[in-house]
């Protein structure tokens, strides 16, 4: 981890119960920040686990939830420096067996929760006075195309390219906005996939773990700890001139 200290600094991050978004949660807590995670797994209302951990029960694909979740962040720690939009899910299909129901739901949380969520934590840094981190975790799947999921593709896509405009029209005000573009990485909902995505090509999970491996450069797939370290260098003082970027943390797998 970089030695760096975020004591009084105040990170929320959507979806920080389990994965990518935990291991941010842990890795900015352990660099002394305040951590508020909003995640609809939580329990129901507001819980101050100790003094510097809150966790909020929000639906990312709410505005008023959106706005909630800024809201408690600023009533329990006064302001909010970054913002890490982690909230996500996939479903596994080819392309033109899509349900309808199943495009929208994918759409709503990963494209939709981002812009809501980064409308409400950059009208409040605003508000504040201007400066601030946006962080989106978006996925390599938003460079490139992936069999049996065609929804999560398009929604990555579009994160990436919404980063771009918040990053372009809030520069004036030093808040900076990136992406973050993982691989493949060790989550439940990587594992979820393996079993789904080997049933719809006649294969099974171990296979599609071997497949994974095989495309990694590096030789091994990430942890989330992996995709955390790189957040946390973004929302440091050593990346203050980067903004509108969508960094690869693919192991090699994807290189532009």
């Amino acid at each position: 981890m970089l030695n760096i200290d975020f004591a009084g600094k105040t990170l929320v991050v959507t979806g920080g119960l389990t994965g990518i978004g935990k291991g941010i949660a842990d890795l900015f807590l352990k660099a002394g920040a305040n951590v508020v995670i909003g995640d609809i797994a939580c329990r129901p209302g507001i819980e101050s686990i100790h003094d510097r951990l809150v966790q909020i029960q929000i639906d990312v694909t709410v505005s008023a939830d959106a706005a909630r979740l800024i809201n408690a962040a600023v009533e329990a720690f006064g302001a909010v420096d970054f913002l890490v939009n982690n909230s996500g899910t996939s479903t596994m299909d080819y392309a033109i067996d899509i349900r309808e129901e199943d495009w929208d739901k994918v759409m709503d949380i990963n494209a939709k929760g981002v812009y809501l969520v980064s409308q409400a934590g950059a009208r409040q840094m605003l508000r504040q006075g201007g400066g601030g981190r946006i962080i989106n975790i978006a996925s390599q799947a938003g460079k490139n195309g992936y069999r049996c999921m065609g929804n999560y593709v398009a929604s990555k896509h579009a994160v990436l390219g919404f980063t771009k405009v918040m990053a372009l029209e809030l520069a004036q005000a030093q808040i900076l906005v990136n992406a973050v573009c993982p691989g493949i990485v060790e989550t439940d909902m990587k594992r979820r996939e393996r079993v789904e995505g080997a049933a719809l090509r006649g294969m099974q999970p171990e296979d599609i773990l071997a497949e994974d491996r095989s495309q990694v450069p590096l030789g091994r797939t990430a942890e989330p700890e992996d995709v955390a370290n790189v957040v946390l260098f973004l929302a440091s003082p050593m990346a203050s001139y980067m903004t509108g970027q969508a960094i690869n943390v693919t192991g090699g797998m994807t290189m532009n």
